[in-house]
């Protein structure tokens, strides 16, 4: 089965930083897009940044300038560094993987079980 395990969630003060970051595994998968999205209580969730297997990235532009968004191809890793975080950004923060699992069916998204981001005033 496919796993997306993240880590580095956690309580900081507002103009602090954090890195998130989410390890897909499994034995026959390939990986395509990877990202975090969010979720405040009482919203929706929202789309925070995304990763392509090449290296483009995308962000929301609340996070634009503030939050960098990378990745490990070898590592199936991505990496999400959080800056000058404010109380706005307190959310549950999950990581997303579009994945072929095995690698020759077509890719479906998988998503992590949530990170607890807390930043205070």
């Amino acid at each position: 089965q496919v796993q997306l395990v993240e880590s580095g969630g956690g309580l900081v003060q507002a103009g602090g930083s954090l890195r998130l970051s989410c390890v897909a595994s499994g034995r026959l998968i390939t990986i395509n897009d990877m990202g975090w999205y969010r979720q405040a209580p009482g919203k929706q969730r929202d789309l925070v940044a995304t990763v392509s297997r090449g290296g483009t990235t995308n962000y929301a532009d609340s996070v634009k300038g503030r939050f960098t968004i990378s990745r490990d191809n070898a590592k199936n890793t991505v990496y999400l560094q959080m800056n000058t975080l404010n109380p706005d950004d307190t959310a549950v923060y999950y990581c997303y993987s579009e994945i072929r699992n095995p690698y020759w069916s077509p890719p479906t998204a998988y998503w992590g079980q949530g990170t607890q981001v807390t930043v205070s005033s």
